[in-house]
């Protein structure tokens, strides 16, 4: 890979002559861990703490092992580390299978005003190429978080315009992301990491035709992002030429992924402030194994059951209040919501996810079982849930939402939740996010072993990632 020197940045006043993919380039290529405020790294300790968690959580369910098996029929050699498994494989085949396990399980981060999952690619994709090239845990830390704020940066400029024409965001602005993040291990040269995100274009596509059929579709796009950038990095360091204005020009990423919409991009998004406001502090940690948009309906459901101790059998309708833009996302068509033929599918059905609420007083991995997809009274109850447009949301800034229950004896009981739990002012706790960590990884692995990983992972910065990458693989 290439380490020639960087060139020093361009004055500040030069900025706006700059494209967008060079200023980035610029801020990159320059980029130092010590320039990173310590309340951002600390932050990032605890989502990379998270992530393990879900990853570990997901290598019990039946699609890890199905991608494993896929993969491996692919992989030659390899000396890279999978996050809960005692095996190797070549780094970009290790970045597919932890990216899949990352998000395979929908629990992991979300910023609610970009609505991508950040850390799900640019994790994965981070530890693989620092495992590889015995990059220190600072640095690790730095490509990481980079990754998170480039992927999150594009998705807040899109402004939600990439979903509503049938991309996953998430697979789009992680391509990009991964880009940047493996370019700095790689210690590209501003002008090679400016290629690097001009391929990444070229390979940035995540469509969204899983919402009809509940297929694995969408636990493969932030990984897929990860192989992406790594491979858009790879080149560039070869020197091969990458477009330079993959954002802003004719055919760029936002006029290619927006169609009608373009006009409400907000490119500036990109660069603004970049290096003194960090996105990262925005994003949100999830409280439910479920699509992010669900989770202010699920809290005031439960919300709504605790306090009038209300039975499914009371109730003659349910009114879930969400964005409009949100609907095709989780409410419709409604019939099939109401009966989703798999787990994954429940995860982004308010009419299941409420009806579950209500049924069973909580909503976990439990609840998205056979026995809970066939409950018959989570069924019948489903077919009573209805979706409506919210006046007072606040999305995308939040994940806005609430919850109007019409009971047999004539009572309108109501509930909303206008900054969803996880996100803004309720942000998890350290905590509450070690906790979360904990309960996931006791699905898989015992109290000694989950300690271990908490400390590397919180230590990370203090040791080398091949240290943390063989503690995560549980080696």
């Amino acid at each position: 890979m290439s380490t020639q020197p960087a060139p020093a940045a361009a004055p500040a006043t030069a900025a706006t002559t700059l494209s967008i993919s060079q200023q980035i380039a610029e801020f990159a290529a320059n980029l130092t861990p010590d320039a990173i405020p310590a309340d951002v790294r600390e932050r990032a300790k605890l989502h990379a703490l998270d992530v393990a968690g879900t990853a570990l959580a997901a290598t019990r369910f039946d699609f890890a092992q199905h991608a494993l098996a896929g993969i491996s029929n692919l992989a030659e050699g390899g000396n890279n580390s999978v996050i809960g498994m005692n095996i190797k494989l070549p780094m970009r085949d290790a970045v597919l299978m932890n990216g899949i396990l990352a998000h395979g399980l929908d629990y992991d981060d979300t910023h609610p005003g970009a609505i991508v999952h950040p850390t799900a690619s640019s994790f994965p994709c981070s530890l693989g190429v620092a495992e590889k090239r015995d990059a220190s845990g600072a640095d690790l830390l730095m490509a990481y978080i980079l990754g998170v704020e480039i992927a999150t940066r594009l998705g807040v400029a899109a402004g939600g315009t990439m979903h509503t024409q049938g991309f996953h965001t998430t697979g789009i602005a992680g391509h990009f992301g991964c880009s940047v993040a493996a370019g700095k291990l790689f210690k590209l040269s501003p002008q090679r990491l400016q290629y690097a995100q001009g391929f990444a274009g070229s390979t940035a596509s995540a469509i969204s035709e899983h919402r009809a059929d509940g297929a694995w579709n969408k636990r493969l796009h932030p990984a897929w992002a990860g192989v992406g950038g790594i491979t858009a990095a790879g080149l560039a360091s070869g020197g091969f030429v990458g477009t330079r204005k993959i954002y802003e020009g004719e055919d760029g990423i936002f006029r290619s992924h927006t169609g009608t919409r373009f006009k409400e991009v907000d490119m500036g998004a990109m660069t603004r402030n970049l290096g003194q406001e960090w996105l990262f502090k925005e994003v949100a940690i999830k409280p439910f194994p479920i699509c992010h948009l669900l989770h202010a309906c699920a809290d005031s459901a439960l919300a709504i059951r605790r306090k009038h101790n209300i039975k499914p059998e009371d109730i003659v309708k349910v009114r879930a209040l969400l964005h409009p833009e949100t609907f095709h996302y989780i409410a419709e068509p409604p019939e099939m919501r109401r009966r989703p033929v798999s787990d994954y599918m429940a995860k982004f059905s308010v009419q299941f996810v409420l009806a579950a609420c209500f049924v069973r007083g909580k909503f976990g991995f439990a609840e998205l079982e056979t026995d809970a997809l066939n409950d018959p009274a989570i069924l019948a109850l489903a077919q009573k849930v209805n979706h409506e447009a919210d006046p007072d949301s606040a999305f995308p800034k939040y994940f806005s939402g609430g919850v109007v229950v019409t009971t047999k004896d004539g009572r309108e009981l109501v509930h909303m939740e206008k900054i969803n739990r996880g996100a803004g002012d309720r942000a998890l706790t350290a905590e509450d996010i070690t906790e979360k960590f904990f309960d996931n990884a006791s699905l898989v692995i015992s109290k000694p072993q989950a300690e271990r990983i908490r400390d590397a992972v919180l230590n990370m910065d203090k040791h080398s990632a091949r240290d943390l990458a063989r503690v995560l693989a549980l080696g």
